[in-house]
C-alpha cells in the first residue's frame, strides 16, 4: 500500500488571472505544508421516486465542491511562493513589494549586466530604485556584488550604487537577486527626535513608505546605528514629511540623538493590509508514489479564512482555509517539474517572537502572553447556477465583510486588561516574528476587547485571563489588518 503514503504527496499552485481558470503551462511552485483536508468531491441527491419494491432509484449528482484547510508551519513567505500567494489571496490585496528584480531561474533576463566603473547595475523596467535606498544583492558570481549597497544614482533601468564597489558582470547568474531593504543616510544627516527620525539631505517621502508600516532602525558595525543602543530598534511610521518620519511604538529608552558621524541604516519591507481585490489559485495535490501517479487539480481557490496561531513552546503555526470552484482528478500534472519549497526555516513561538504590543506597549508583567491568535474571515460563499458551459460547480464567489477576531490568554496579574474589556476601550495588537534576519509583523490597528472572564479552577493553578476583541476600521491605516514582512535586516 506504499502508493498511499501521505509523505509522497506533493502540493503545488500557480496563480489565475481568471477565476477558475489555470493560465496555459503554468508556473506550479511547491507548498510547505504539515497537513491538509482539501476536498473535491461531487455532491449527490436521492431521489423521491416511489417505488412498489421499497426500493430506491440511484442516487443523483447534482454538483461538485472544492474547499478544505491547509494547514502549515509558518516562515518567511518568499515573494511569489505558494505562501505569499495564499496570504495575498486571503487579504483581498497585492503585496506592495519594495523596489526589487530578480532572475528567477534564468541568467541574464532581468538582471543584464553589473558595470563596476560607475557601479551600475542594469536591470529590467520595473518600479524605480531610489537615491538613500539600501539594496542587497545577491546570487551573483562575483563575491563581492553580494551585500548591501546604498543606491547613488536612482533609475528603474540603470540604478548605481558608487564606483569602486562592484565588478564587473556581463550576464548574471539565474539566481542573481537585487532587493531594496532599507535606507541610508549620509554621515550624520539622520538624527533621532523624541517621535521619530529627522533628516536633512535625504527625503523621506522618495523612499516608497507608508503610514502603518514598521522600521527596525540601526545596521550591523557600529557606522550604520546610533551609539545609545536603546534606539536601535523597532518603530511604526504614523506621518512622513521630506524631512520626518514621525513614529509610534518606539524602544524602550527612546530619546534624541544627533546620530554623530554615523550612517545610519534603517530597514523596512514589503507590506500588505486586508483590501477588496479577489485573487484566486489552481491547487494540484500529487500522490507520487502510485505506479500511475495521480492528480487532484482544484481550481478558483480562493483563501477564505486564515487563522496564525502563536503559543508558549509550540511553532508558530497557521491554517488557511480555500474555497473554490471547479476541479479534475487526472493521471496528467499540471507541471512535471515545479519550482521547489522555499528553505526558510520554521519560526517558533517565544524564541522567534520579539515582541507582542498592545496599544504600543509591549505586553509583559504582571500579564505574559501565554497565547495569541489572529484570524482574518472573508465571510465568502459559493454562487451556484444552472451552467451553460459543460462544467460542474459554483459559478463564483461572493465576498462578505473582512471579519479580523484577535484572541489572547494572558496571566492575570492585573486588572489592566480587564478593564479595557469593561470599559469597551478601543487599543491595538501587534506581533513581531524574526528568524534568520528576516521579519513579519501582524498589526491589528484597531480592536475593542469583547468577550473575557477569569476564575479560579483549582488550587496550585496559574489564574489565566482568556480575551477575544474584535477589529474595526483603523482611521490612519484605513485597514483591519496589515502584515509587513522585512526580507532582511540587521541587529
Amino acid at each position: 500500500m506504499a502508493g498511499s503514503d501521505t509523505n509522497r504527496v506533493r502540493m503545488t499552485v500557480a496563480r489565475e488571472t481568471t477565476l477558475g481558470e489555470t493560465p496555459a503551462n503554468p508556473r506550479m511552485r511547491s507548498h510547505r505544508f504539515t497537513g491538509e483536508g482539501l476536498q473535491y468531491q461531487p455532491s449527490f441527491v436521492q431521489s423521491e421516486e416511489i417505488r412498489d419494491d421499497r426500493m430506491n432509484s440511484d442516487p443523483i449528482k447534482v454538483n461538485e465542491t472544492s474547499q478544505g484547510p491547509i494547514n502549515g508551519e509558518l516562515s518567511y513567505p518568499a515573494d511569489q511562493s505558494p505562501l505569499s500567494l495564499f496570504l495575498e489571496s486571503l487579504f483581498f490585496n497585492a503585496w506592495q513589494n519594495t523596489p526589487q528584480r530578480d532572475n528567477g531561474g534564468t541568467a541574464d533576463s532581468v538582471i543584464t549586466g553589473v558595470t563596476g566603473a560607475g557601479g551600475v547595475v542594469t536591470v529590467t523596467a520595473g518600479a524605480a530604485f531610489a537615491v538613500g535606498h539600501l539594496v542587497r544583492l545577491s546570487g551573483f558570481a562575483e563575491g563581492g556584488n553580494n551585500g548591501l549597497f546604498k543606491i547613488t544614482t536612482g533609475s528603474a533601468t540603470v540604478p548605481a550604487v558608487g564606483a569602486a564597489l562592484l565588478t564587473d558582470e556581463a550576464a548574471p547568474p539565474a539566481n542573481a537577486r537585487m532587493k531594496v531593504v532599507g535606507f541610508e543616510g549620509a554621515a550624520g544627516d539622520i538624527a533621532a527626535v523624541v517621535d521619530g527620525l529627522t533628516a536633512t539631505t535625504l527625503n523621506f517621502t522618495t523612499l516608497g513608505l507608508a503610514v502603518g508600516q514598521w522600521v527596525k532602525i540601526g545596521g550591523a558595525g557600529a557606522a550604520y546605528r546610533f551609539a545609545v543602543e536603546a534606539l536601535n530598534g523597532w518603530g511604526r511610521i504614523v506621518a512622513i514629511t521630506a524631512g520626518k518620519l514621525t513614529l509610534d511604538n518606539l524602544p524602550t529608552g527612546w530619546a534624541a540623538n544627533t546620530g554623530a558621524g554615523k550612517t545610519l541604516r534603517v530597514f523596512f519591507g514589503d507590506r500588505i493590509k486586508n483590501g477588496v481585490t479577489m485573487f484566486s489559485n489552481t491547487i494540484e495535490r500529487g500522490w507520487l508514489a502510485q505506479a500511475q501517479p495521480s492528480y487532484i487539480i482544484q481550481r478558483g481557490m480562493v483563501t477564505g479564512q486564515g487563522e496564525f496561531n502563536f503559543e508558549s513552546e509550540q511553532i508558530a503555526r497557521y491554517v488557511l482555509t480555500q474555497n473554490g470552484l471547479t476541479g479534475e482528478v487526472t493521471v496528467v500534472s499540471l507541471d512535471d517539474t515545479p519550482e521547489p519549497v522555499t528553505q526558510n526555516r520554521s519560526m517558533a513561538a517565544a524564541v522567534n517572537v520579539g515582541r507582542i504590543a498592545e496599544n504600543g506597549v509591549s505586553v509583559g508583567g504582571p500579564n505574559f502572553v501565554r497565547t495569541l491568535g489572529i484570524t482574518l474571515n472573508n465571510n465568502l460563499r459559493m454562487l451556484n447556477a444552472i451552467r451553460s458551459d459543460d462544467k460542474v460547480g459554483a459559478v463564483d464567489i461572493g465576498s462578505g465583510s473582512a471579519d479580523v477576531t484577535v484572541t489572547m490568554e494572558t496571566y492575570f496579574g492585573s486588572k489592566a486588561l480587564l478593564d479595557k474589556l469593561f470599559n469597551s476601550t478601543p487599543t491595538n495588537i501587534n506581533a513581531r516574528i524574526a528568524k534568520d534576519n528576516q521579519a513579519l509583523i501582524f498589526g491589528v490597528p484597531r480592536i475593542t476587547f469583547t468577550e473575557g472572564s477569569v476564575s479560579a479552577a483549582g488550587k496550585n493553578q496559574d489564574s489565566m485571563l482568556p480575551l477575544t476583541a474584535q477589529a474595526s476600521k483603523d482611521p490612519l491605516t484605513e485597514a483591519h489588518l496589515l502584515l509587513d514582512r522585512l526580507e532582511y535586516y540587521e541587529n
